[in-house]
C-alpha cells in the first residue's frame, strides 16, 4: 500500500480541520481501508469559547457522515477533558454514553459524536485515525491471529482483545494502552475489528496507518496469502435461471423482510468462483470480516434459495442469544441481504438499490478477506454470540434508521418506455424522488446517461424488436430482482396526414411502435407484475386523441385508442392478481421527444393558430408539461390510486372536445 499524501495539495488547506478533511478522505478514497460510513478520523483543537475561555476540543467523524466526501461540518466538535474523565469509569451505560456525547458538544447543529468518541479522546494524540484495513482484519480473523500480530508488529502496536465498540471498548484502550504503550508505538490493533495510527501531525498520522497496512499486506503476501487468482474460465450460470424465478425468490425473501427488497444478481466473477469453494458452507457461515457489518450483511449468507430454511435459522440464532442480552430485543426481520446461490453466484439484497450496492461491495471485500484468511491458515470470524450483539445493539440500529422516513416506492422496481426525453425522462425522475430504482428504455443512445443515481439503469432498447425486450427485462431484473410498476409512455407521432394520404407503411411504423411494442411488454411483464411484493401496476400514457381524435392524426388516434383498449381489456384478466392498470391522457405537452419543432408548427397551422396560441388551447388557458404528467403517473401508482383500476384520466388543461 502506497501513501497518496500530496504536500500541494495539503497546503491548500487553510486550518488543522481543512487538514483533517483532507487526511480523512484520502483514507476514504481507498475500499481497502473502509467502507461506506466505516472508519473514524479525529483531531484535537485549542479553541476559545464564548466568554474567551480556552478550551481543548475533539472534532470527531460525525455519524452519518462518510470519510469519502467528509466535509469539516461532518465533524463533530466534543468538549475533550469530560472525555478524558469518563474513560476512567468503571461502567457508563449506552444512554449515558449517548447523553454525555450530545451534552458536550459545542455547535448544536452538529452531527452525532461517534460512539467512539471517547476512545479517541483517551488516545493522547492529536490527530487519530481508524480503518477497518482488510489485510489487518483478514490476518485477525485466523485461527492464530494474535500471534501473527504480534510477529508482523512486535512492539510498535498496542494489541487490544475483541470488545464491542462503545465505553466498554473505549475503557479498555485506555488502560491498555496506558499500560503497554511505548515511544515506539505507532498504532493499535483491535482484534476482529480494525486498526488506529496517531501522530501530532495529519501526515505522519495518514502514513503511519499505511505503513501499519501495507505491513500487513506484505505479511500475506509472503505467506502465499495475498493474490487471489480466479480461474481462468468461471461460466456465467445466471441462464440457467430465467428472469420469473429470480422475481419469485425476490418475493419470497421480501415476504420474510415485511418490505419489498431490492435483489441484485451481480454478475460477480469471485462471487462465481466463491460459490464453488469446496469449503462453502464453512468459510461463508461463520460471519463478517468486522462486526460492524452485520448490520449491512446479517451475520451469515444464504445458501441457496430456500428461504424458509434461512428464516427458520435466523430465528434459532434468535432464540439462542436474545437471553443474554442486557435488555430484551425484538426480532428484526429474517430475511438475508446476500445470497451465495451455485447458478446465480453472488446475490445481493437491500432496502433500496443504494442499501444493495453497499452490501455489494461489503461482501466483494468479504469473499477476498475470507479466501486469504484460509490461505493464512483457516478462516476464524468471532463466534455468533459476539454478532448478534452487534446486529442488536441500539446504537448501530441508529445508524440505519437516519434515513427518515421510508420513501413511497423504496425496495420498488418501476420500468419506464420512452425515458430518454419528454415525459419519460420526467417520469424517471419522479420515481427516483420517491425511492423506485428505475430501468429507463429507449431507442436514443442517451437514455444511459439521463441519471447518475445508483438506482437507475438506462437501456438502449429497440422496443419493436421483440428479442431487444426480451434482453433488456432479463437485464433489468438481474439488476433490481423483479418489475413492481410499468409506465408505457414511448410513443410516436408522425406529421399530420390525413388518411386518403396516410401510407400503409406509416401506418404500421406508428403500430409498430404504439401497440404492438406495449403488447409485448404487458405480456412479458405480466409474470413480474404477479411477482410484486405490493402488487403490480401500469399507467399507460395515452393521449387525447383517445376520446377526442383529430383529424390528420389517424394512425396516431387509433393506436393510443387501441393501446387504451388493451388496457382495458388487461385490467379485467388482470385484477384477479391486484394487478392496477390505469391511463393518462395528455394533451398539447410540447417539451417532448415527438413535438418537434416542424411537427409543432404544422399542427398549429392545421388550426388555424400561433405557435404559443396552441400550446394553450385548452380551458384553463395554461401550458402542460411534462414534470406534471410524470407527477401523476407516479401517484398513480401510489397508495391514493389503490382502489382504482381501468381508469382514464385527462391531463389536458381542458379541452372542450372531451369535456
Amino acid at each position: 500500500m502506497l501513501s497518496l499524501w500530496s504536500e500541494q495539495e495539503a497546503g491548500g488547506c487553510a486550518n488543522e480541520l481543512e487538514l483533517r478533511v483532507y487526511s480523512s478522505r484520502l483514507l476514504g478514497r481507498d475500499p481497502s481501508l473502509v467502507l461506506h460510513g466505516g472508519g473514524n478520523t479525529s483531531i484535537k483543537i485549542k479553541e476559545s469559547n464564548a466568554v474567551g475561555e480556552e478550551e481543548d476540543i475533539l472534532y470527531i467523524k460525525g455519524s452519518g457522515w462518510d470519510l469519502e466526501t467528509i466535509e469539516a461540518e461532518g465533524f463533530a466538535p466534543v468538549r475533550l477533558q469530560p472525555m478524558i474523565q469518563l474513560a476512567a469509569l468503571d461502567a457508563l451505560t449506552d444512554p449515558q454514553m449517548v447523553n454525555e456525547l450530545k451534552t458536550q458538544l459545542t455547535r448544536a447543529n452538529a452531527p452525532a459524536p461517534s460512539v467512539e468518541t471517547i476512545l479517541h479522546a483517551a488516545l493522547p494524540f492529536r490527530y487519530v485515525d481508524h480503518t477497518h484495513a482488510d489485510a489487518v482484519v483478514t490476518v485477525t480473523n485466523t485461527a492464530d491471529g494474535l500471534r501473527r500480530i504480534e510477529e508482523i508488529y512486535g512492539d510498535l502496536v498496542v494489541v487490544v482483545p475483541y470488545v464491542m465498540p462503545g465505553f466498554d471498548l473505549a475503557r479498555d484502550v485506555a488502560r491498555l494502552f496506558a499500560e503497554q504503550a511505548g515511544p515506539q508505538t505507532i498504532g493499535m490493533v483491535l482484534m476482529n475489528h480494525g486498526v488506529f495510527s496517531f501522530a501530532d501531525s495529519a501526515k505522519e498520522s495518514y502514513e503511519q496507518m499505511i505503513h501499519l497496512v501495507d505491513m500487513a499486506e506484505r505479511y500475506l503476501a509472503a505467506h502465499n496469502a495475498w493474490e487471489l487468482e480466479l480461474p481462468a474460465k468461471v461460466s456465467n450460470e445466471v441462464n440457467r435461471v430465467s428472469r420469473l424465478q429470480i422475481a419469485q425468490l425476490r418475493q419470497d425473501v421480501s415476504e420474510q423482510a415485511g418490505r419489498p427488497m431490492i435483489l441484485h444478481v451481480t454478475d460477480s466473477a469471485r462471487g462465481r468462483a466463491f460459490v464453488r469453494h469446496d469449503e462453502l458452507g464453512r468459510i461463508s457461515q461463520q460471519g463478517p470480516v468486522t462486526p460492524d457489518h452485520v448490520i449491512r450483511t446479517k451475520a451469515v449468507p444464504m445458501l441457496g434459495r430456500d428461504v424458509e430454511g434461512y428464516m427458520q435459522a435466523y430465528k434459532k440464532y434468535f432464540t439462542a442469544h436474545e437471553p443474554a442480552a442486557k435488555e430484551r430485543k425484538t426480532m428484526l426481520d429474517p430475511a438475508p441481504r446476500v445470497i451465495l446461490d451455485q447458478d446465480l453466484g453472488l446475490c445481493c439484497l437491500g432496502k433500496s438499490a443504494k442499501d444493495t450496492a453497499i452490501v455489494h461491495d461489503i461482501y466483494e471485500h468479504t469473499m477476498a478477506c475470507i479466501l486469504r484468511g484460509e490461505k493464512l491458515g483457516g478462516w476464524k470470524a468471532l463466534p455468533p454470540e459476539d454478532l448478534f450483539d452487534m446486529e442488536y445493539w441500539d446504537l448501530e440500529q441508529a445508524k440505519l434508521a437516519k434515513g427518515g422516513k421510508t420513501p413511497l416506492f423504496s425496495g420498488e422496481v418501476v420500468l419506464i418506455t420512452g425515458a430518454a426525453s419528454g415525459i419519460g425522462k420526467a417520469c424517471v425522475e419522479s420515481f427516483l424522488q420517491r425511492g423506485a430504482a428505475v430501468v429507463g428504455l429507449d431507442i436514443d443512445d442517451r437514455i444511459a446517461t439521463v441519471s447518475s443515481e445508483t438506482g437507475f439503469l438506462g437501456i438502449q432498447c429497440d422496443l419493436t424488436d421483440e428479442g431487444q425486450v426480451k434482453k433488456a427485462l432479463d437485464q433489468s431484473v438481474s439488476r433490481f430482482g423483479g418489475v413492481d410498476m410499468l409506465v408505457l409512455n414511448a410513443g410516436m407521432f408522425p406529421a399530420g396526414t390525413t388518411i386518403a394520404e396516410l401510407s400503409l407503411e406509416i401506418w404500421r411504423k406508428v403500430m409498430a411502435v404504439n401497440l404492438d411494442a406495449n403488447l409485448v411488454l404487458l405480456r412479458e411483464c405480466y409474470p413480474l407484475l404477479k411477482c410484486a411484493p405490493g402488487k403490480g401496476r401500469v399507467v399507460v400514457i395515452g393521449s387525447k386523441n383517445v376520446p377526442a381524435p383529430g383529424p390528420g392524426a389517424g394512425a396516431y388516434s387509433a393506436s393510443k385508442a387501441a393501446l387504451t383498449q388493451l388496457m382495458r381489456v388487461a385490467a379485467l384478466e388482470w385484477g384477479k392478481d391486484g394487478i392496477r392498470m390505469n391511463a393518462l391522457h395528455p394533451n398539447a405537452v410540447f417539451d417532448t421527444g415527438i413535438w418537434t419543432d416542424d411537427v409543432l408548427e404544422a399542427r398549429a397551422k392545421h388550426y388555424g393558430l400561433s405557435v404559443q396560441q396552441y400550446k394553450t388551447n385548452n380551458l384553463l388557458g395554461v401550458e402542460v408539461l411534462s414534470r406534471q404528467v410524470s407527477e401523476l403517473a407516479s401517484e398513480m401508482c401510489g397508495p391514493l390510486f389503490a382502489s382504482t383500476t381501468a381508469a382514464q384520466l385527462p391531463i389536458d388543461g381542458g379541452n372542450d372536445r372531451v369535456v
